[in-house]
């Protein structure tokens, strides 16, 4: 799962900077706002990389999610990207899980047959 979650988070960076950007070019923000938000939310996307497995990581992953499609209301165009980030991030999640049961079983069958043919 962190595989996943980590791929998403990483794109998530990047986009956000890209806003940031755009949003420079709205007269009515300071260009210290603009990137003290931009920054921030970057930085939640880097350390949300180590903290996706740990207790709570999941539910940051999904406010950031909610923040990144809110921030529609900035730069227009976060409204989809915001939503195609949300989707990306429960197919992380989801898949991610999927992956570390299979991993676990894989583990156990081996441990097991190893243990047998000993």
């Amino acid at each position: 799962m962190r595989t996943l979650c980590s791929s998403t988070l990483i794109g998530e960076f990047f986009v956000i900077g890209f806003a940031g950007l755009v949003a420079m070019k709205d007269p009515d923000l300071s260009m210290a706002t603009v990137w003290t938000v931009s920054g921030v939310a970057m930085f939640l996307c880097l350390v949300l990389c180590g903290l996706v497995t740990r207790p709570g990581g999941v539910a940051l992953g999904w406010a950031l999610q909610i923040a990144l499609i809110a921030s529609g209301f900035i730069v227009p165009t976060m409204y989809f990207l915001g939503a195609v980030f949300a989707a990306l991030w429960w197919a992380s999640v989801h898949y991610g899980r999927k992956i570390d049961e299979a991993k676990a079983r894989f583990a156990e069958q081996a441990s097991s047959s190893t243990a047998d043919a000993a």
